[in-house]
């Protein structure tokens, strides 16, 4: 992996926001080139399963490509989008609550989701807008005026986030030796799944009382691709003695990870890391922390277990059982798991993703 002292090197800070503090403990990971990989570069390719395999998470550098730049351009302006958005009277905003659809597109208000055993809640806003809704493949959801107005904005941005998901899961699939397109006849743009874009806000907490934002958990689906330019996000990398470290913004670049649906397809071969959001970092704290996400998730009725087809996958212990449950199943249990107003009692260590399952969490 590349270390701290390089990833400093690269950039200073955004423009406009305080900058990242430098005596912060972050987690080195490897920063790769969209150029690159749509270039079939070998020893990028080399890269991008290694970072699946130790970690699952890596920077993704779209400067210098015109589908990295195109991206960008879209995020930044959704990013404005974001900020409208929550500026929304909370009266206006709770009117597409999704916990009262008994779904998981639409509005979430602070302090509705447990982040810790201790009962503590969350402390961030989001909006999440349905993959299905604005391509067509549903009927349209109610959303407000400013949503209705990007639609367009939004939708370009879903098919160069996706057009990444479906260059990473062709990469991976082929490292594998599994049959052709096996990975991405399961994610298809035009097909029902829970893929969405995610807008996020997280106001400063207060001085005195600093905390998770957001708790520890794995993603539910297959790729995330995320854009903030404050610090908060952290991982805990593997390791019995490991401590959480942040994850340093980088202008020009996604974060990418794995979700849990990687997990299950290799069993266990690729890595869902633990990752957590806290307070910014230094004097980044005082400002709103604002993200925008794109969350690809197998099709609503593909089953989450091992795939056939590649020896490098793990075969199946004989004392292991696979789970029975499709992905819509899977992702309807984690989104909705620890919401206290949706759950009677939260039951914090079954609503946790495939890591939590398997190894002690430090908190």
């Amino acid at each position: 992996m590349e270390s701290q002292a390089n990833i400093t090197d690269i950039v200073n800070n955004f423009p406009g926001l305080p900058p990242f503090p430098d005596d912060v403990s972050t987690a080195p990971l490897l920063r790769l080139s969209l150029g690159k990989l749509l270039a079939e570069d070998i020893h990028e390719f080399e890269r991008l399963f290694q970072a699946s395999v130790e970690i699952g998470f890596f920077y993704l550098d779209l400067e210098g490509s015109q589908h990295g730049t195109s991206l960008l351009r879209d995020a930044d302006e959704l990013f404005k989008v974001g900020e409208r958005l929550f500026q929304l009277s909370l009266e206006e905003k709770k009117k597409y609550d999704f916990s009262a659809q008994n779904s998981y597109f639409g509005y979430k208000g602070q302090g509705a989701a447990v982040v810790d055993q201790q009962g503590n809640l969350d402390r961030n806003e989001f909006y999440n807008i349905s993959k299905d809704d604005i391509m067509g493949v549903s009927e349209p959801l109610p959303a407000p005026e400013v949503l209705h107005q990007s639609r367009k904005q939004t939708e370009s941005f879903m098919k160069g986030s996706h057009a990444i998901v479906e260059l990473i899961l062709k990469i991976l699939n082929d490292k594998l030796s599994l049959p052709e397109g096996t990975l991405s006849n399961l994610h298809r743009l035009k097909a029902v799944s829970g893929d969405q874009v995610r807008f996020i806000k997280a106001p400063p907490q207060p001085a005195d009382d600093r905390r998770t934002a957001l708790g520890q958990h794995t993603d539910f689906g297959s790729v995330t691709v995320l854009f903030n330019r404050l610090g908060g996000l952290q991982v805990l990398p593997p390791g019995a003695e490991a401590e959480w470290v942040y994850v340093r913004p980088l202008p020009g670049h996604a974060i990418i990870n794995l979700g849990d649906a990687m997990v299950k397809f290799t069993n266990g071969l690729f890595r869902s890391n633990i990752h957590r959001v806290a307070a910014p970092p230094g004097i980044q704290g005082d400002s709103t922390r604002y993200s925008l996400v794109y969350f690809a998730r197998p099709e609503d009725n593909v089953m989450l277990r091992r795939l056939e087809g590649s020896d490098l996958i793990p075969p199946i212990e004989e004392d292991q059982v696979e789970e029975a449950i499709n992905s819509k199943d899977w992702i309807i249990r984690r989104a909705l798991g620890r919401r206290v107003d949706l759950v009677k009692n939260v039951d914090y260590d079954k609503s946790a993703g495939t890591e939590q399952m398997s190894r002690r969490i430090k908190v």
